[in-house]
């Protein structure tokens, strides 16, 4: 009589075990569901709109234009920054430079619509050697390197290591020397084995789409971010599972990389104009363009009045007249720095 009592009990023991881990992992593979959904959702939102060229046993994405019979411009490369894809740059400049160059607008590893690689993919020096094998696929010798934010880093290190292949070189509000402090919270968890991988599948698409207004608004900041920036840029796609821990990664390796690399930027004898906003509170200016200003001998800086950290969509016609300038044609700077500055001005005045 006892080993049967005995016997219920373990058997209800059992089961109340077996109810508490289905109490977990239940609301868990729910989550995992969700963001799947989610993630393909984003996908047929932001469908690919480029082109996947083999680098080396991995696909690396790009939009190319061809030379047009118009061209006026050496071919030039935009590169995207932390969080982004192709489509942040070509929303900026594909246009504006419409007949003008040959252009190539790359997905950084791991990115967009790009495989991640190999793990020396997860340091700038890795995604500029990457470039440069993609502009060979496209048979472009040799172009102006255009990068914003993160992909200044990007734009350094090809400068550096690929001088051949350097016509000049425009840096877009760039982080590309050390900084005091850290990163975000959630790039650390991403990156913890296991731990990054459950985190990336089950909490990163509900925070990040209750964070993406907001963040992109600060993205622009002071600025006004354009009504349509979400709906042509594709930001959610940074959201996806695999494409959120590139992303995390690359932060988590950017700090300590700048670190030993940055000294090398006095290696670049590329022309260069260098382009920020005094009110940038994402990468600031002082640590960042003021370096890389110092390191590169005879390089531009160009600082804009009341601008933050996305002059590639606010001062496009200064970044422009720099690649103008980066090109061999005499441009007044300063004077299209102070255009730009009235207009916004006068926009700031219109909106309050």
């Amino acid at each position: 009589m006892r080993n049967l009592t005995d016997g219920c009990l373990n058997c209800c023991r059992f089961k109340a075990m077996l109810a508490e881990i289905s109490a977990i992992l239940v609301p868990i593979a729910a989550a995992i569901g969700y963001s799947s959904y989610k993630a393909r959702q984003f996908e047929q939102a932001f469908p690919n709109i480029g082109e996947l060229n083999d680098i080396d046993g991995y696909r690396m994405n790009a939009v190319h234009i061809p030379r047009p019979d118009t061209a006026d411009l050496p071919p030039l490369v935009f590169i995207h920054g932390a969080s982004g894809n192709l489509l942040d740059q070509i929303g900026a400049f594909l246009l504006p430079l419409e007949g003008r160059a040959e252009m190539l607008f790359v997905d950084r590893p791991g990115h967009g619509y790009s495989e991640r690689g190999g793990p020396e993919n997860a340091f700038p020096s890795g995604q500029a050697d990457a470039i440069a094998k993609l502009m060979e696929k496209r048979g472009i010798k040799k172009a102006i390197i255009v990068g914003h934010s993160l992909g200044g880093a990007v734009a350094a290190a090809f400068g550096v290591n690929h001088p051949e292949k350097t016509a000049g070189l425009l840096f877009l509000a760039p982080a590309t020397h050390p900084w005091p402090g850290g990163i975000d919270w959630y790039y650390h968890i991403a990156t913890v084995p296991l731990i990054g991988w459950l985190f990336s599948r089950v909490v990163v698409v509900p925070l990040g789409l209750w964070r993406l207004e907001q963040v992109t608004l600060n993205v622009f900041r002071p600025n006004p971010r354009p009504a349509d920036y979400i709906s042509k840029t594709g930001p959610s796609l940074v959201l996806r599972p695999k494409t959120f821990s590139a992303n995390a990664t690359d932060f988590m390796r950017l700090l300590e990389y700048l670190k030993v690399q940055s000294p090398f930027y006095t290696r670049i004898t590329a022309p260069t104009v260098i382009i920020t906003g005094d009110s940038d509170g994402i990468v600031w200016e002082h640590l960042h363009s003021q370096a890389l200003a110092r390191d590169i001998a005879g390089s531009k800086l160009l600082k804009i009045k009341g601008v933050g950290h996305k002059p590639d969509y606010l001062a496009t016609d200064v970044a422009i007249a720099a690649l103008e300038n980066i090109a061999g044609m005499p441009r007044d700077l300063q004077g299209a720095v102070r255009v730009a500055e009235e207009r916004l001005s006068g926009a700031s005045s219109i909106a309050a």
